[in-house]
């Protein structure tokens, strides 16, 4: 290759208590609860729990995507109150949403200044961060398991067993195609090159009360992430392994598609997410009606979708369907993939703490 990349053991970390952080979950954790609600919002959110409430007695799915603010915005206890009590079916988030949540979970506080510490070379370069998610995601990628699954078990028991060398050396030999050799080759020079020992490697996550990947994965509920290569602070760590990475969320990529299969009766909510939500679900609404089309099932008609963001909505009314090209309005990408989709599509510009406190108080 004629392109030199640089050599990402060269990257220095720094002990992530040494970082100025800026939220302390223990004073921005919301839970459910009703308050005050602008013009016909309290009416919509009311619609909106019924059509959950309905969705659950008929056993369709109930999907929650967000972006990482609703996790800085302390929101992780009302997500999880809603997985206790059965309401939400999959939850899924993009790299920096299970950052933070592992950041709380670890030592309940998160958020740095970008201007402070992009300038100075130090923006994500904290150790912890980068070698508890890297390791969580490589070694739960040999074993067959999602992105969000791995570290919903690294939170919620405290660290990761490694295999011996010898195992996984024997295991590529003894089946080379097997589909989870490549992942096994990856956690075997992961292990090499940065010398690890083989058994436990525990990490104490005091705050995982606030995890919501640790509560999912306690209640066996599909937590999926869906990062970009390069867009998350854990690639400034010598342990990022893009191609494990990948492989996790690929395989969480089709736990997501799995769930939009089911969404017919259902409800998908996009909160505070306008580009990862409404472009890994349209690709999977696409996925779920070619195999429910090879099934013999009808397409996806009747399922419901709630949109959050503070945003104008590009300064249209929805409710009338899609604008035309030459209104701003169009090229709000998140608005019009989710109205391209067939379903039911109600925009609620609120701040997303409202919302969800509001919606999980009615549940």
């Amino acid at each position: 290759m004629p392109f030199e990349p640089i050599d990402p053991r060269e990257i220095r970390v720094l002990p992530l208590a040494d970082r100025k952080s800026y939220l302390d979950i223990r004073a921005e954790a919301q839970y459910p609860s009703r308050t005050a609600l602008a013009g016909d919002l309290a009416e919509r959110i009311d619609r909106l729990a019924e059509r959950v409430r309905r969705a659950r007695a008929r056993g369709a799915s109930v999907m929650l995507a967000y972006g990482a603010h609703l996790i800085k915005n302390g929101l992780g206890p009302t997500v999880i109150a809603l997985l206790e009590g059965g309401w939400v079916t999959h939850v899924a988030t993009q790299g920096a949403g299970v950052i933070h949540d592992w950041e709380f979970a670890f030592q309940g506080v998160s958020s740095e200044s970008v201007g402070d510490n992009a300038p100075a070379g130090r923006f994500g370069t904290w150790d912890e961060t980068g070698r508890c998610l890297n390791l969580a995601v490589v070694a739960g990628a040999a074993e067959g398991l999602g992105f969000g699954e791995s570290v919903g078990r690294f939170v919620a028991t405290d660290g990761v067993d490694l295999p011996p060398l010898e195992t996984l050396a024997a295991q590529i030999r003894a089946n080379p195609a097997d589909p989870l050799t490549a992942a096994r080759a990856d956690l075997l020079a992961t292990m090499t090159r940065f010398s690890l020992p083989p058994g436990r490697v525990s990490v104490k996550h005091p705050f995982k009360e606030y995890s919501v990947p640790a509560a999912a994965y306690r209640k066996r509920v599909p937590f999926t992430v869906h990062p970009g290569i390069g867009y998350d602070i854990i690639v400034n760590h010598p342990m990022y392994h893009g191609g494990a990475i990948g492989r996790a969320s690929g395989t969480d990529v089709r736990i997501f598609d799995r769930s939009v299969l089911d969404l017919e009766g259902g409800v998908y909510l996009s909160v505070g997410s306008a580009i990862m939500s409404p472009q890994v679900f349209e690709k999977a609404v696409s996925c779920a009606n070619n195999l429910r089309g090879g099934r013999g099932l009808p397409l996806l008609r009747d399922f419901d979708i709630a949109v959050v963001d503070l945003q104008d909505g590009g300064k249209w009314d929805w409710a009338q369907g899609e604008p035309p090209k030459d209104h701003p309005g169009y090229y709000l990408r998140f608005m019009k993939s989710f109205h391209r989709m067939g379903g039911r599509v109600d925009y609620l510009c609120c701040d997303n703490r409202a919302f969800l406190r509001n919606l999980a108080a009615r549940l």
